[in-house]
């Protein structure tokens, strides 16, 4: 594992060098005792969860983190008002997804 320090508002790459076209960009946003927030940027395609999410789609058959599964995922949400309190806002999540 490659263990980086970084401070509020800096960057990590991953990617996005020759051979690799696609890159992912994560910001640390804030820093609020002991959570951070997070903000990634990557192609519309690629999907982006949090561990427990990508087990869960992962443990219900959805191939790869699909738009769908993240839709189902997002909907669960929903009845519980739109997801724990440091949630994204649904349409960063699930702009893609119609």
């Amino acid at each position: 594992m490659l263990v980086l320090t970084r401070k509020s508002q800096e960057s990590v790459v991953v990617g996005g060098s020759t051979g690799f076209e696609r890159f992912l960009k994560v910001t640390v946003l804030d820093i609020r005792g002991e959570k951070v927030r997070l903000g990634f940027e990557v192609d519309k395609d690629v999907p982006v969860h949090r561990l427990e999410v990508w087990e869960r789609i992962r443990a219900n058959g959805q191939p790869n983190g699909s738009p769908t599964a993240a839709k189902e995922e997002m909907d669960r949400w929903d009845d519980y008002g739109g997801g724990p309190p440091d949630a994204a806002p649904r349409d960063a999540l699930c702009s893609d997804v119609p």
